[in-house]
């Protein structure tokens, strides 16, 4: 098990580009200085030895100096030990749309950057329950199994897209099935299911399963990402999603669907625009699920290794900046 302990350090290496932009234009200020001052390549002699491949030198030993020391501030550690400890948690799976249609932009900047941004959100909120990760379009497939290994959820959710799914469309049903069968067998404790999606499905499928899924103790929410105005379909390039008529399809969100899923489920059904109170409102239900007692496997000890980079980023710098002011043996023998 690999993780940075401090992983927040690790933006410090968005100073990379930052330097880089200033050392071109360092670069672009010094040429057009010589070239004022006659021919380039003559001035270049008479200038001290600062030349341009001990620049290039120093910029890359600052640039990998700052990489290091960036990455030992993060801590990187593996863990050296497990342990299987007990923890009482609710099972959580997270259904979540990854259709093109989710690429609309009616909710700025697009339904599907919105759905991402609050599940991570929920994720937060749910920590201590076992969550789940189901992805679904015209089909529907189990991305992560129930766990409490929240950064390899972040980390799914993160990278979400259509082209995840081959068949396109909005599998409701299927995707509800399939987390049906992807709960644990053993009865006891709360189970739920948060359905993020814009719900552009038009048939009794999904209520019916919504419905079965209360039916095996398991509570359905449902999340819409979209207006009920709609818009079209982004599919690169400034165009759109046409139908088979050269139109421009404009995909809407189905809110009546998704209020008849949660009223079926038992739960209730939330619009992203409202995302604080979905997210308070999850919260609270869910944390008064049914708990059940679950063995969970975690490192107990950690071992770091930001020594082993901390030493050679500050020895790096250094020799950045004696290379940077030394003194050329070349231009005092002139």
């Amino acid at each position: 098990m690999f993780r940075f302990e401090h992983p927040d350090w690790i933006y410090l290496l968005w100073l990379l580009p930052v330097l880089l932009l200033v050392l071109g234009l360092y670069f672009s200020w010094r040429k057009k200085a010589l070239a004022r001052l006659g021919d380039p390549a003559l001035v270049e002699k008479q200038l001290p030895a600062r030349s341009k491949r001990r620049i290039r030198l120093y910029t890359v030993l600052i640039f990998a100096g700052i990489t290091l020391l960036a990455l030992a501030a993060a801590n990187p550690q593996r863990g050296s030990k497990k342990r299987q400890v007990k923890q009482k948690s609710a099972d959580v799976f997270i259904l979540f749309d990854v259709s093109q249609s989710m690429h609309c932009q009616d909710l700025p900047p697009s339904r599907l950057q919105r759905a991402r941004a609050f599940a991570l959100k929920l994720l937060d909120r749910l920590e201590g329950e076992r969550v789940g990760l189901i992805f679904f379009a015209g089909s529907s497939y189990l991305q992560m199994p129930l766990s409490t290994d929240y950064s390899a959820a972040r980390l799914f959710i993160q990278n979400a897209d259509d082209n995840m799914v081959s068949e396109q469309g909005t599998a409701i049903a299927t995707a509800i099935e399939q987390a049906r069968t992807a709960f644990d067998p053993e009865p006891g404790g709360g189970r739920a299911l948060v359905i993020i999606t814009d719900g552009e499905n038009h048939d009794e499928e999904a209520i019916d399963a919504a419905g079965a899924a209360y039916d095996d103790g398991i509570i359905v929410y449902a999340v819409g990402a979209g207006t009920t105005q709609g818009g079209p379909i982004p599919v690169g390039g400034g165009q759109f999603k046409r139908d088979q008529d050269a139109q421009i399809v404009r995909t809407k969100m189905n809110r009546k669907l998704l209020e008849s899923i949660a009223d079926a489920g038992k739960g209730s059904a939330f619009l992203l625009q409202n995302e604080q109170k979905a997210l308070r409102v999850l919260d609270s239900e869910i944390d008064q699920l049914e708990k059940r007692e679950v063995a969970v496997r975690s490192y107990a000890d950690y071992d770091s290794f930001f020594q082993y980079l901390l030493l050679p980023g500050l020895l790096l710098l250094l020799l950045a900046e004696y290379i940077l002011t030394k003194k050329s043996g070349k231009h005092h023998a002139e």
